[in-house]
């Protein structure tokens, strides 16, 4: 990711650049730019550190008993079914706290309370950030509806996510990414990823022990399974 953004970057200073022309004040204005985005100053979140397998251990079943009671009756078809669900499901996009990853196996909706949720975990994250004086990153969600479409590409795929009675499947549930993040702000600060984790840690241990959410910590997969409990 920062790669890619780097090319893009690059690419846009030298077409404004070629704007430029010999104007050698505008060209040094572009050079100083480039300069101050050079990643070179380690910075870090303050809290402190705690067991993530321990902290958060929501099993399956307790996710799915909740959401099979709040979420959808019936995951929709395919994508298209997903968008005609208006009164059920809300669409999620990326925006200023949290990028939706290339989904290949998931649908961008969730029910109605479960995209607040993750609107305001998006929030306090930012908010934590922000008071440490910390350069800004967004985290990427990874999975979230799951159709009946993807039910059965995963099921001829073997893939290990293929079960029919996922949570996946009711709207309620969503998984975030606890070792990719995008870096927002162009300045030479910059965070780990573990330590990133540890900031996206703290928000989800708040809100689940507010009682918001049940949260599983997914090793194989990277992320973090969220599930909306009301």
């Amino acid at each position: 990711m920062k790669t890619t953004i780097r090319i893009i970057y690059i690419l846009i200073c030298v077409l404004v650049l070629s704007s430029c022309g010999n104007d050698s004040e505008c060209k040094s204005s572009i050079a100083r730019q480039e300069q101050e985005i050079v990643e070179d100053h380690l910075v870090a979140y303050p809290g402190r550190t705690f067991n993530y397998k321990q902290k958060f251990n929501d099993q399956q079943a307790t996710q799915l008993a909740v959401a099979s009671r709040i979420g959808l009756k019936r995951p929709p078809k395919d994508r298209d079914d997903a968008s005609k669900m208006h009164k059920q499901l809300v669409e999620i996009r990326s925006n200023a706290n949290y990028v939706v990853d290339e989904l290949t196996h998931s649908v961008p909706y969730l029910i109605p309370s479960a995209k607040h949720e993750l609107d305001a975990i998006g929030e306090e994250w930012a908010d934590i950030l922000r008071r440490n004086e910390l350069p800004h990153y967004r985290f990427i969600v990874t999975s979230v509806l799951r159709t009946q479409e993807d039910i059965k590409y995963l099921q001829r795929s073997g893939n290990i996510n293929s079960v029919s009675q996922s949570c996946h499947c009711y709207g309620t549930t969503f998984d975030l990414a606890y070792m990719r993040y995008d870096k927002v702000t162009r300045t030479r600060d910059y965070m780990h990823e573990d330590n990133l984790r540890l900031v996206l840690g703290q928000v989800l241990l708040n809100h689940q022990r507010a009682g918001k959410i049940y949260v599983k910590y997914e090793g194989k997969q990277s992320c973090f399974h969220v599930t909306v409990r009301e």
